[in-house]
């Protein structure tokens, strides 16, 4: 995804020559018009701009008179095959990507195309017991349970493969045996897997202190093994780097109804009454961006869980952020959860 996309933002009431200057200093040959809450109205090409100037419109007329009121977008969740598809299909060499009617990105077929690559370290934890998903978990630790037609494990290893990663770590503690023979040193895949094993569980976090000194100096992505997911890892990536942040915590919204009228008072007066109102809240999506500085702090050995590890660099100051994250995210911790991933695994291309 193009990340220069918020420079070719332009509100309904500029001109038409404000639409031509930012087309043509921008590499992206498009604009995207939205209004104050970055809702798209419409898209102006330079072929647009022609058109309208040939019906007589002036270069001062506002930009609204020439855009396409109707154009084509997809979701963030859209897979690169799918994009490739969609844009040749549509005779198009860009498309915005819109969220809730809110432009969130913009693709573009030149960098669709392209085969990025990424040296960062994946680490991937699988080492849990599985214990809610017996006994489905008795003989085969939860990471290698077939979703589909394959291993949960590897329609994870094969989203960061496709957005270009190369480098592969997997924390491994129950039944490990199982993981090393399917996964190999990852030349199947044309990539590289080491294996990390914890000798006793030392929590989510607590196996980065496991990984060689010898790692290049790049933020890791740290992901639960169990995470069926259609995040942009690459944007990810960037919001962390250009933020300068020392870690990242992917988080979703959760929305909660209290089934209840609650009553606000003030003593014994009421102030308010509320029916059922909803309360939203940020949750832990098991997925991070930790810096090599945090990796490296943590001893051998040491037990700690990634929030407890995230807080503790909090409150020494360090910059911690989150990534709000809206594509299908989905952990797969219960039976309910594992039924469900079954059917969505053939409807949202994770392939």
């Amino acid at each position: 995804m193009s990340h220069s996309w918020e420079k070719i933002l332009i509100g309904p009431t500029a001109s038409i020559k404000e639409a031509l200057v930012l087309i043509n200093n921008e590499s992206l040959r498009v604009a995207l018009v939205v209004d104050e809450h970055r809702h798209l109205l419409g898209v102006v090409t330079d072929g647009d701009i022609r058109r309208g100037l040939l019906g007589n419109l002036g270069l001062d007329a506002n930009v609204s008179a020439v855009m396409n009121a109707n154009p084509f977008t997809v979701s963030s969740g859209v897979s690169r095959d799918e994009l490739v598809l969609l844009m040749e299909e549509q005779a198009i060499l860009s498309v915005p990507v819109v969220e809730s009617d809110k432009v969130v990105g913009l693709e573009t077929l030149h960098a669709v195309l392209a085969k990025p690559k990424y040296e960062n370290p994946i680490f991937i934890m699988a080492g849990g017991f599985g214990t809610r998903l017996r006994p489905l978990t008795d003989n085969c630790p939860k990471p290698m349970l077939n979703i589909g037609d394959r291993p949960i494990l590897e329609t994870v290893l094969q989203s960061f493969i496709k957005a270009g990663f190369v480098n592969f770590y997997i924390s491994t503690h129950y039944m490990p045996e199982k993981i090393r023979n399917y996964f190999g040193d990852g030349s199947k895949w044309k990539v590289s897997i080491e294996y990390i094993h914890e000798d006793s569980p030392l929590g989510t976090g607590g196996a980065l202190g496991l990984l060689p000194s010898g790692m290049p100096d790049l933020p890791i992505i740290m992901m639960n093994g169990d995470v069926l997911t259609k995040v942009d890892f690459e944007r990810l990536l960037n919001f962390h780097n250009e933020n300068s942040a020392d870690a990242t915590m992917c988080v979703r919204e959760y929305e909660y109804q209290i089934p209840y009228g609650v009553v606000n008072g003030d003593g014994n007066r009421i102030v308010s009454m509320v029916e059922k109102p909803v309360q939203r809240f940020f949750v832990n999506a098991g997925i991070y961006v930790v810096g090599q500085e945090i990796a490296r702090s943590l001893p051998r050995n040491h037990v700690i869980d990634m929030p407890t590890l995230l807080e503790n660099n909090i409150e020494r100051h360090k910059k911690v952020l989150m990534f709000p994250i809206y594509e299908y995210w989905l952990d797969i911790g219960r039976m309910d959860d594992f039924n469900r991933a079954q059917s969505d695994i053939l409807s949202l291309g994770f392939d």
